[in-house]
C-alpha cells in the first residue's frame, strides 16, 4: 500500500497551513513553539499529561486495589484507536474511498505519526477521556446502584459533555479540519461539527467500550481471578469490538443518507443525542440524591479530584481566547478562514461537566466525613 497525498488531503492540509507532501511515514517532530497557533502546545500538554496521570492512577488501582478495570480501559482505548483511526486517515488503503471518503485531517503538532495524520495528543486523548469519565461515574456509585448498562450510559453522557467542549472548539483553532466536500458523512452538522461524530465518537464509542471492558475484564475464571494474559486479550477484544457498537448505533440515521433526506437524519441524530442527555441527566440527578447514602463508600481518588476540573478549566480558558474571533465571524467563518463551533451547545456541555465534577466532590466529601478514606 503506497501513501498518496490526494487532492482532498492536500486541500485540507492547505487550510491548516501545512503540506501533506513529503511527510515522514512513521514519526516526525516539530518545535512546540513554532506550531500554527499558541493554543496547540497547551492542548498537547493537557492531554498527554492527562494520559500519563491516568495510566499511573490505573496502575495503582490494579496493583493496590486489585481492580484491573481502569488499566484495561486505558489500553482498550489504544486498541480502539488502532482499529478506528487508520481507515479514517487513509480510506483508499482500506477500500473505503467511495463509501466513506476523507472525513477530516489533523493539523501538525509537536509529535506526528503516520505521514503526519496522527498527532501524539490524539493517541493520548482516548485513554485520557475514557478514564476521566469512568472515574467520575464510578465514584458517584452509578455502577453499584444501577448496574453495568446504566453506568456505561452515564459514561457516554459524561464523555459527550467533556468531549464536545473540545470538539466544538477544535476547527476554529485549526487543531483539525473537517472535509466540507464529504457531505455523505459530515452532514448534517451542528455548526462546524458533524452530528454523526457528536453521537458516535463522543458518546457511543466510550459507553460501548466501558461496557465491554467491564463485561469482559470484570468477569472471573474458575479460580476467581483472571491472569495477566487473559486480561490483555480481553482488553484488546473490548477495544477492537467497540467500532461494531458504533456501526449499530449509526444504522438509524444511515438508513436515510442523501442530501434530500438531511432533515430526517438531523431529526434522528438529534433524538439520539437528546436520549443521551435525558438518560445522563437522570443518572446524574440520581447520584446527587444518593450522595448522603452509604451504598457506595468510595473516596475521590487523586486523578478524579484534579484532572476533570483541570481539563474543564483549561478548555474554558481556550474558549475565552477564541471568543473574540468567534463573535466577529461572518457566516460561521472567522477572519482567519476557520469555521466556528456551537457556543450554546458548548455552554450546555460545560454546565453538565461542571455538574458532574461538583456532584463527585460533594458526594465523596460526605463519605470522607463518614470515615471513608480510600478509593
Amino acid at each position: 500500500m503506497g501513501y498518496t497525498c490526494d487532492s482532498a488531503a492536500e486541500r485540507l492540509a492547505e487550510k491548516l497551513d501545512h503540506s501533506c507532501h513529503d511527510a515522514k511515514p512513521v514519526v516526525d517532530f516539530r518545535n512546540p513553539f513554532g506550531l500554527e497557533n499558541g493554543t496547540m502546545p497547551f492542548l498537547e500538554l493537557l492531554i498527554i499529561g492527562g494520559a500519563v496521570f491516568a495510566l499511573v492512577h490505573a496502575w495503582r488501582r490494579w496493583r493496590r486495589d486489585g481492580d484491573p478495570i481502569n488499566i484495561s480501559l486505558w489500553f482498550a482505548s489504544i486498541a480502539y484507536l488502532a482499529v478506528i483511526e487508520p481507515p479514517l486517515y487513509f480510506p483508499g488503503w482500506f477500500g473505503l474511498k467511495e463509501h466513506v471518503g476523507l472525513i477530516f485531517s489533523h493539523n501538525v503538532f509537536t509529535v506526528q505519526f503516520m505521514y503526519d495524520r496522527l498527532p501524539l495528543y490524539i493517541v493520548a486523548f482516548y485513554p485520557t477521556l475514557s478514564q476521566l469519565a469512568y472515574e467520575l461515574v464510578r465514584v458517584l456509585g452509578v455502577f453499584t446502584r444501577r448496574g453495568l448498562l446504566a453506568g456505561s450510559l452515564a459514561v457516554a453522557f459524561a464523555c459527550q459533555a467533556f468531549y464536545e467542549i473540545f470538539d466544538q472548539l477544535g476547527p476554529q483553532l485549526k487543531w483539525w479540519a473537517w472535509n466540507p466536500d464529504n457531505k455523505m458523512i459530515n452532514e448534517p452538522a451542528l455548526a462546524s461539527v458533524p452530528m454523526n461524530s457528536m453521537l458516535l465518537f463522543a458518546s457511543v464509542s466510550f459507553g460501548a467500550m466501558t461496557y465491554l471492558v467491564i463485561r469482559l475484564v470484570g468477569a472471573t475464571d474458575s479460580r476467581g481471578t483472571l491472569t495477566g494474559q487473559q486480561i490483555s486479550l480481553r482488553t484488546v477484544a473490548a477495544g477492537a469490538l467497540t467500532p461494531l457498537a458504533m456501526t449499530v448505533a449509526g444504522v438509524p440515521s444511515n438508513a436515510f443518507r442523501g442530501e434530500d433526506q438531511l432533515g430526517i437524519q438531523r431529526a434522528i441524530l438529534g433524538a439520539e443525542l437528546a436520549l443521551v442527555w435525558v438518560v445522563g441527566l437522570c443518572l446524574l440527578a440520581d447520584a446527587w440524591r444518593a450522595r448522603r447514602t452509604h451504598l457506595v463508600p468510595v473516596a475521590l481518588p487523586l486523578f478524579a479530584r484534579i484532572y476533570p476540573a483541570l481539563y474543564l478549566g483549561v478548555h474554558i480558558v481556550l474558549w475565552l481566547v477564541a471568543l473574540p474571533a468567534y463573535f466577529t465571524a461572518t457566516d460561521g467563518i472567522t477572519e482567519q478562514g476557520a469555521p466556528i463551533g456551537s457556543l450554546w451547545y458548548t455552554v450546555l456541555c460545560t454546565v453538565a461537566a461542571t455538574g458532574l465534577v461538583a456532584t463527585a466532590f460533594r458526594a465523596t466529601r460526605f463519605r470522607h466525613t463518614a470515615g471513608v478514606v480510600r478509593s
